[in-house]
């Protein structure tokens, strides 16, 4: 029986990857379709993965397949050949190439049976992530763009909003998706006469927003296709003027892809314009956060100066702090504050 799990440390299978000398492509997709099957269809793609020698994450639930891999670059038309051949649905698949990508994204396969693709909180067994809305290309997102019957909207993170978004959009002002779905639906309840553009890094959560908008009521509802990435890809290729502002945050390695030259975050310490994302260095946080290379080198890595002295702490009496902490969140959220401060940050008078 062939091995369908990794068991060699994270460690070493890192190290093999930053020696590797052929090169890597980057790749995201995602389909909504119906599997029967979930272990059988998770165990056969792991092994034939395996044989590509993809590494990412692939997440499988009943709904579909979410990934984010590196594949050798080689071996990208095999993965297309194989995609075509595992099941009719995922036929001609699009496949978001990444756009800044030294392929050293990820260093191991980790494929996952999942409740849904991505959490979403919907117990309304009524709704129909299949029925959504209309897609739009590059150069349709641009003529949206300049509309002013249309609202586009933010289906990210707060901490991907911040360092990157498209003019005027509005953000949803979560980290978490199943957040943002009645949040958006109360946010643009008084806009149902508006167009209502979602969009998302690689187009699975505005796709599934859409729905849910359209099943709230919401008429005129469009989104990106295939997200940020597809459509910087695009509209780069086409000569079209880039309207996405700054980094687009991608969930791996790299923690982001420059799309323009706009630096519009700023460094959570100092202030100073800066869109790097860091996870604080000390083992009992690792929170996300932005940090320019002033503050890296004062604050070693780490989010505040209890961290930077906890990590140097012998391990023991590190693990002794560490040992029934509660972290809470991960990642800094100024949104959250402003909520706490009772600002109102949900005018769309404000961001139009």
């Amino acid at each position: 029986m062939p091995v369908l799990h990794n068991r060699i440390s994270n460690k070493e299978l890192k190290e093999r990857m930053l020696a590797e000398i052929e090169p890597r492509t980057t790749i995201s997709f995602y389909k909504y379709f119906t599997i029967s099957e979930l272990q059988a269809f998770r165990d056969s793609l792991y092994q034939k993965f395996t044989e590509l020698s993809v590494f990412g994450r692939v997440y499988i639930a009943k709904e579909g397949i979410n990934a984010q891999i590196s594949v050798p670059s080689k071996n990208v038309d095999a993965l297309k050949a194989l995609l075509d051949a595992t099941d009719p649905a995922l036929c001609h698949l699009r496949l978001n190439i990444a756009l800044e990508d030294d392929g050293k994204s990820f260093w191991v396969l980790r494929m996952k049976l999942r409740e849904r693709i991505v959490a979403d909180g919907i117990e309304d067994e009524t709704f129909n992530p299949s029925n959504t809305g209309e897609y739009l290309k590059a150069e349709q997102v641009n003529q949206m763009l300049d509309d002013p019957d249309t609202l586009f909207v933010d289906m990210r993170n707060h901490y991907e909003y911040e360092v990157g978004h498209f003019e005027n959009a509005i953000e949803i002002p979560s980290d978490t998706f199943r957040e943002q779905l009645p949040m958006a639906v109360e946010m643009l309840k008084d806009n149902k006469d508006k167009n209502i553009v979602m969009y998302c890094t690689g187009g699975i959560r505005c796709e599934k927003a859409s729905a849910y908008m359209l099943h709230n009521g919401f008429d005129k509802v469009y989104h990106v296709e295939g997200g940020v990435i597809e459509y910087a890809r695009k509209a780069k290729e086409q000569g079209l003027p880039v309207r996405f502002m700054g980094k687009n945050f991608v969930f791996d390695e790299r923690m982001g892809e420059r799309i323009s030259e706009d630096i519009i975050a700023h460094c959570h310490q100092c202030g100073t314009a800066c869109d790097s994302h860091i996870n604080c260095k000390n083992d009992g946080c690792h929170l996300l956060f932005i940090q320019c290379l002033s503050c890296a080198e004062q604050f070693e890595g780490c989010c505040s100066d209890i961290c930077r002295e906890e990590m140097k702490l012998p391990e023991e009496e590190q693990r002794f702090r560490r040992a029934g902490r509660e972290n809470g969140t991960k990642i800094f959220n100024k949104s959250r504050y402003r909520l706490n401060d009772g600002l109102n940050i949900t005018s769309l008078q404000s961001i139009k």
